[in-house]
């Protein structure tokens, strides 16, 4: 865990960043020289000049700066490399960062002679256990920490760094395994098996992978393993190669007109894929456009490191109804390097609405309108506009309308049209000229939403509508309508059924009245055209298919003499009292019994009547007037309206016919009297054969004559 943390701010602390701005075909800013070589010798001696770097940004190097890898050297002014204070572990290799306005870039120093620069801790030094009796020994193989840039060009391989092995022999190999070296991705490390040097064969990308971690170890010439393996780790060094990219768009806020200074709109995050933990991901974040840039170029402000658009202006400025726009387009540039000049830069689009609340009252166009309507008509009379800055299709600017005086007989509503705002006041129930001819009605609107404390509707949220009703020569009026009348059916012709009442509403003129027929389903009346009497031309009939539920309905028409001529309906109504015209008859009219049957039961008979109550049930249903019927047959009643058929004795396979005789009880009753088909069939199995029997009709009577002989014969 400590190799890993020493392993991560080595990273940070040997970053790269090589931005080429090439400015002409003559100079190429940065280091002129990239590699250096130091001779090592025991160390290094406080502020002694160990060498020169060349440095050109091409436009005079102007606050230049100088980063060392290691924190015990420094470049002064002139590019002097010099130790801080005296140095031992100065390490093989130094990474000289130099940057201005104009370049940046870096350059190595390479150590010759000089041993790994290693962690200091015993233990990671020797790679040995907790056991105080295994500190004791010298490991012999140790693989030091390398570095490797990324994105380094040709040529290669280039030497990163060497294994050693205190007990290295002539006939000693090194041979190198692990992901990079002998598995995917391949041969991205190589190790010279004399001399242990590592080298790296090709350019390398850290944001695909930033770390290798593999194994060396030492062979014999057979391959026989003599000591090993050790981890060996090397690390890829960040260069800003990455620009920062926006990739959570789009990007779109809202803000409350009226919101104070520094209220908070939304976020912007870049991302960038360099090493979070270097300056080449440290982003920094920039309005450098505003669109409109009305009432203020710098409406809103970003928080350079968190990205969190904010208003800047005051509310008073942030009002929706007099702004040129209600929305605003910010360019957002983010810049890594901590936002410095080399930076490498992403650029996106913020989009903010300017969002409405309900500061400005609806307001009519104008304090009176005027509207004109027939008599007797209903619809829109009218459309009254308003006017309303806030913002359309939402509920502070949506229009809700009353009547709040001039309406008492609620003949007036008014609804909002959706489409336009306007109110559109409407009769809904006809006025009438001879009543009132003038309306003066008091229109109130309001919002949807309600306004926002400080604000309150004024005098121009009312206005007087004033309706004006147009005269029209109006059609007669039956009353009562419709007209109820009783009367028994069957009355003579010509009888009077009655007189129709028609008034003309017009009554500032004088016109006559005439009265027609306009619908009389089955012809039975006539009218008088002046004085409007209704009489009969037809038996009235309450068993007629014309009369629904013992009415009659007719229909007639009333006109007037003004111009245009008017016309008015009117509906009578006749109750027709029912008469004991119609004589009951039974139901069914025909029975089929078995001529072996145990049941002598034939048939429950059913006594019906078009006629309706008294001149109905109870029926009295009884057998015919016929010599010795009563000896084969009974009728015995049930109920007022049904009475069974049954037989004394049972019959040969024939067909039957049976006198009945049924009676209503109407005043003075009705008789009809009928006959009711019997057969007698044979049944076998479940199976009645009743074929045989309908070659065969005889009467009761018939068979009584028959008996009769019979014994006379006897």
């Amino acid at each position: 865990m400590e190799l890993r943390t020493e392993i991560c701010v080595a990273v940070l602390i040997f970053q790269v960043i090589l931005v080429i701005k090439a400015q002409d075909t003559e100079c190429i800013p940065g280091f002129q020289v990239k590699t250096y070589q130091l001779e090592y010798d025991l160390g290094f001696r406080k502020e002694e000049g160990l060498l020169k770097v060349k440095f050109d940004d091409c436009h005079g190097n102007e606050k230049v700066k100088f980063d060392v890898s290691h924190p015990d050297f420094k470049v002064d002014e002139d590019g002097s490399l010099v130790p801080v204070r005296d140095v031992i572990d100065s390490g093989r290799i130094l990474f000289i960062h130099g940057r201005s306005a104009h370049a940046d870039d870096m350059a190595e120093v390479q150590i010759l002679g000089a041993p790994e620069r290693r962690p200091q801790t015993l233990k990671e030094i020797l790679g040995l256990g907790q056991s105080a009796a295994f500190m004791r020994k010298k490991r012999s193989l140790v693989a030091p920490l390398m570095y490797v840039p990324e994105n380094q060009r040709p040529p290669f391989p280039k030497n990163i760094g060497k294994v050693i092995s205190s007990d290295h022999m002539d006939n000693t190999l090194f041979r190198l395994s692990g992901k990079g070296a002998d598995q995917d991705p391949k041969g991205v490390f190589t190790i010279n098996k004399n001399t242990g040097e590592v080298l790296v064969t090709r350019t390398l990308d850290r944001e695909i992978i930033d770390f290798y971690n593999m194994q060396v170890e030492t062979t014999d010439v057979s391959g026989k393993t003599l000591e090993g393996p050790v981890t060996l780790e090397v690390a890829v060094i960040d260069q800003n190669d990455n620009r920062p990219i926006f990739k959570d768009g789009p990007y779109i806020g809202q803000v409350l007109e009226g919101s104070p200074t520094g209220t908070t709109v939304m976020r912007m995050t870049a991302h960038d894929a360099d090493d979070s933990n270097t300056d080449n991901a440290a982003l920094r974040y920039n309005i450098v456009k505003q669109t409109p840039d009305k009432p203020s170029p710098n409406m809103f402000y970003i928080d350079p490191e968190k990205g969190d658009i904010v208003t800047v202006v005051s509310p008073s400025l942030l009002d929706r109804e007099t702004m040129p726009s209600h929305q605003y387009e910010l360019e957002i540039v983010a810049k890594d390097m901590a936002g410095s000049d080399v930076g490498l830069t992403g650029t996106s689009t913020a989009t903010i609405t300017i969002a409405d609340k309900n500061d400005q009252p609806p307001e009519f166009t104008k304090p009176l309108f005027q509207a004109t309507v027939d008599e007797g008509s209903t619809g829109v009379i009218v459309n009254l506009t308003v006017e309303d800055k806030d913002d359309p299709v939402t509920g502070a600017w949506r229009a809700v309308y009353s009547i709040i005086n001039g309406n008492p007989g609620q003949s007036f509503e008014i609804h909002t049209n959706a489409n336009n705002n306007e109110g559109m006041l409407s009769v809904v129930k006809p006025l009438d000229y001879e009543i009132s001819a003038f309306h003066t009605l008091l229109i109130k609107v309001e919002n949807e939403d309600p306004l926002i404390p400080d604000v309150a509707y004024g005098p121009s949220s009312t206005a007087t509508v004033q309706v004006t009703v147009l005269d029209v020569n109006e059609g007669p009026i039956f009353y009562p309508n419709p007209m109820r009348v009783t009367k028994r059916e069957n009355i003579p012709i010509g009888s009077s059924v009655a007189t129709l009442n028609a008034t003309d509403p017009d009554s500032l003129q004088h016109q006559t009245i005439k009265f027609a027929m306009l619908k009389d389903p089955a012809g039975w009346l006539s009218v008088h055209p002046v004085k409007g009497t209704v009489n009969t031309t037809a038996i009235l009939d309450r068993e007629s298919p014309f009369v629904l539920d013992n009415t009659y309905s007719a229909v007639f028409i009333a006109t007037d003499n003004g111009n245009p001529i008017a016309t008015g309906t009117g509906t009578l109504v006749i109750n027709l009292e029912d008469e004991n015209d119609n004589a009951p008859y039974v139901h069914p009219t025909t029975a089929k019994v078995c001529e072996d049957s145990k049941d002598l039961n034939v048939v429950i008979l059913e006594g019906k009547d078009k006629d309706i109550s008294p001149n109905t049930d109870p029926f009295k249903i009884e057998l015919g007037k016929q010599v010795g019927i009563e000896k084969t047959w009974k009728i015995t009643r049930v109920n007022n309206t049904h009475a069974q058929v049954s037989l004394l004795h049972n019959l040969q396979r024939a067909n039957y016919n049976l006198p009945v005789i049924v009676t209503d009880a109407g005043t003075p009753p009705l008789t009809n009297s009928t006959e009711v088909k019997v057969q007698v069939c044979t049944c076998k199995k479940n199976k009645m054969d009743c074929n045989g029997a309908n070659t065969l009709h005889i009467s009761v009577a018939l068979l009584l004559s028959i008996s009769f002989i019979t014994l006379f014969c006897l």
